[in-house]
């Protein structure tokens, strides 16, 4: 692990390689799971808030389950997310022509509609970040549906860092991310000696 600041990150960050394939994947990371998108205590002030821009991006099914369950529920960890539609996707998941699942927040954020992306987990993602007293854990999360991506960024040659740059400097800034980056050249420049 590498500490950058008040953050540890495991060297998986680093050394593993990824770019969202969506074609390959169809947004699965927005429909498989037991639990919906983690959000963090300041966004559950924001989706109220931006829900009406919101709501003409979404499905009828979306809109019933956020108006049945709120805006968060809890998983069975007590971590707040957002409702999950029977069970499987995201309330916020809306599908293309093509079948891949989308971000309803992200659309109406791409289109001016809001200023708010998406939750960060979500913009993160498979970045995973567990935040304790005195540190935040930078982690990577390796899943089946994520493999196209993995051999995309193999291909390309894009570490995972690189590939969330911007999600990172949201989340911690352009200083702490230029930070990150020059503690990526050294670990590379120690790999290969």
């Amino acid at each position: 692990m590498i500490q950058v600041d008040d953050k540890i990150i495991s060297f998986e960050v680093f050394e593993k390689q990824f770019v969202c394939d969506l074609s390959a994947c169809k947004g699965a990371c927005c429909v498989e799971g037991d639990a919906g998108a983690p959000l963090a205590d300041k966004e559950l002030d924001v989706l109220p808030n931006i829900y009406n821009e919101v709501k003409s991006y979404m499905r009828a099914e979306g809109i019933a389950e956020i108006e049945k369950q709120g805006f968060f529920v809890l998983d069975g960890d007590g971590d707040k997310t957002t409702p999950l539609v029977k069970n499987k996707e995201c309330a916020f998941v809306v599908f293309d022509e093509n079948n891949i699942a989308k971000c309803s927040i992200e659309q109406a954020y791409n289109d001016g509609k809001i200023n708010f992306k998406k939750p960060i987990s979500c913009h993160l993602f498979p970045i995973r970040i567990k935040e304790y007293r005195d540190f935040d854990a930078v982690n990577y999360e390796a899943i089946n549906i994520c493999k196209p991506a993995c051999f995309c960024g193999e291909s390309l040659r894009v570490p995972v860092y690189r590939f969330l740059k911007e999600p990172l400097i949201r989340l911690y800034g352009e200083e702490w991310y230029d930070k990150l980056t020059e503690a990526a050249r050294l670990l590379k420049n120690q790999c290969k000696k």
